[in-house]
């Protein structure tokens, strides 16, 4: 593929928030050819027609450039193909469907694949693609709106970064890079699991200072994790790191931090989405279970210990914050 991409398509598998925002962004400001590839065929009209996603931005006018289909041959063409499914559903949907082997597939969702491997290991073992990452603190009502957002581009072959370089550059779009991509798929795992946690002290203790105290602990132990699983140190430092985790955790827009504080006030089964409560429990306990299968002690890494007692039988949400804080570590 090369670098110029004014005749090149980009597609969106997805027509959900951060598809349509980032779609959009790139038709209005680059002119890129983008379609977003649904199953929802009403969405797909309604953007065709109307110019507008009536059911994740129905008060914004999209793009007229901005095109949506549910024909999935089209990935039959040469493109960069952005990934913005559900995280549950990505490798089995993307590893059946018949996809160009030259186009370049962008993960942009946020969660385990196969087992306790990451979508982009999972993918990398069933198809001949270039494979990489781009995950940041990006809301997408904030890049909808044009606002300044960052993200970072994980990649094994270096190569790619300028081709995403010259496909943002017209935006406001920011990127990064590392060539660890573990590391940027695992951390966007980690940062919703432990903005769960800082939304259960939020909901419990008006204090600056407990927040803050939970929140380093989480930045602590997921720096431990990230190494443990073979990521980088310094991957905790890019856009994908401290900066994601810091959006999820401490912003009302999140979905797992308004987990957190449904559960922190003891409405751990009712007014939750199932759908959020599941992505919560598989990632906990996927990572619990890999701990164990490694031969080491859970409660070296407290936060994760205690989440998964929550999410998996009856747990005294009261003495969540006081059991983290007996743990010094």
């Amino acid at each position: 593929m090369t670098k110029n991409f004014n005749d090149k398509k980009i597609f969106f598998v997805g027509s959900g928030a951060i598809a349509t925002a980032l779609g959009n962004v790139l038709v209005k400001t680059a002119e890129h050819d983008v379609t977003l590839i649904t199953i929802e065929k009403e969405v797909a009209d309604s953007i065709n027609r109307d110019h507008y996603n009536n059911k994740y931005f129905p008060a914004i006018r999209l793009e007229k450039g901005l095109k949506a289909s549910v024909d999935f041959s089209l990935l039959k063409q040469e493109a960069i193909v952005f990934i913005a499914i559900p995280s549950a559903v990505v490798v089995n949907f993307i590893s059946n469907r018949d996809i160009h082997p030259d186009s370049i597939l962008v993960n942009l969702a946020k969660g385990f694949g196969h087992q306790h491997y990451t979508i982009v290991e999972s993918l990398n073992k069933l198809l001949p693609n270039k494979i990489c990452s781009l995950k940041g603190p990006s809301f997408a009502r904030e890049i909808m709106n044009n606002q300044p957002t960052a993200m970072t581009l994980g990649a094994e072959d270096g190569t790619l970064y300028p081709i995403f370089l010259e496909l943002f550059k017209e935006t406001l779009i920011y990127t990064d890079y590392t060539d660890d991509v573990y590391g940027v798929e695992i951390l966007s795992i980690l940062k919703n699991i432990y903005a769960i946690a800082i939304g259960v002290v939020d909901a419990q203790f008006e204090s600056p200072n407990l927040k803050y105290l939970i929140f380093t602990k989480a930045l602590y132990e997921m720096r431990n994790l990230l190494i443990l699983f073979g990521g980088k140190k310094k991957t905790l430092f890019n856009y994908c790191g401290v900066g994601d985790f810091a959006l999820t955790a401490l912003n009302d827009l999140s979905r797992n931090r308004t987990l957190g504080l449904l559960i922190g006030k003891g409405f751990f089964t009712d007014n939750i989405s199932e759908k959020v409560v599941l992505e919560g429990r598989i990632a906990v306990n996927i990572l619990y279970n890999r701990l164990l299968e490694m031969g080491l002690d859970t409660q070296e890494f407290p936060i994760i210990y205690e989440l998964y007692k929550v999410f998996n039988g009856t747990y005294d949400i009261s003495s969540f914050v006081i059991n983290l804080l007996k743990n010094n570590r």
